[in-house]
């Protein structure tokens, strides 16, 4: 017998989807946006979000690897902005890279953010924005904060299609909606 699954619906500049509810741990299900693949989705939720930054001030985007990176490349291709991915898996060809630690909610493993050394020019004395798909617990926003920090960005405001968990906690973000945590 196949598994009933839990959806919760969400819209963006017109484009609806189902998002999955995922049990992270007993009693508690977050909804999964995975926008990888999702031409429609990625490309009405960067429209939607340039036109909430179009009045800000700042110089470069930045994300942490995977699932945003097709969010900020539309995000910079709208904008006209260049943007920078940090990694999370260190390459040879990285040279003298910047790194930080955070922990994912969806892995629950530690996991280290990397900028190229071929990228820290881009930050250096530069406005970021951060960005990023869903900001839940904080911690990848930690990690990317501590990386900027050190490589001697400042920080213009962070952005994310979505916030999860406690609104109050992201009154500062530019969000496009808010995810509910869902309790048994």
């Amino acid at each position: 017998m196949a598994e009933k699954r839990e959806f919760y619906p969400i819209e963006i500049g017109g484009v609806k989807r189902d998002l999955r509810l995922f049990e992270i741990k007993p009693g508690l299900k977050i909804a999964i946006l995975n926008i990888l693949g999702d031409v429609e989705l990625v490309t009405a939720s960067a429209r939607e979000m340039a036109k909430k930054l179009a009045d800000k001030d700042y110089d470069v985007l930045v994300t942490a690897e995977s699932k945003s990176i097709p969010f900020i490349h539309a995000l910079a291709v709208e904008t006209r902005k260049p943007y920078v991915v940090l990694r999370k898996d260190y390459k040879i060809y990285m040279g003298n890279a910047i790194q930080a630690e955070t922990l994912s909610i969806t892995t629950g493993k530690p996991q280290t953010l990397i900028l190229d050394e071929k990228d820290i020019s881009l930050i250096k004395g530069k406005k970021v924005a951060i960005v990023d798909d869903v900001i839940s617990t904080g911690s990848t926003l930690n990690g990317m904060r501590s990386i900027l920090e050190k490589a001697g960005g400042t920080i213009a405001f962070e952005a994310a299609i979505f916030t999860e968990g406690d609104e109050s906690d992201w009154k500062e973000v530019i969000a496009l909606g808010h995810l509910p945590v869902f309790t048994d």
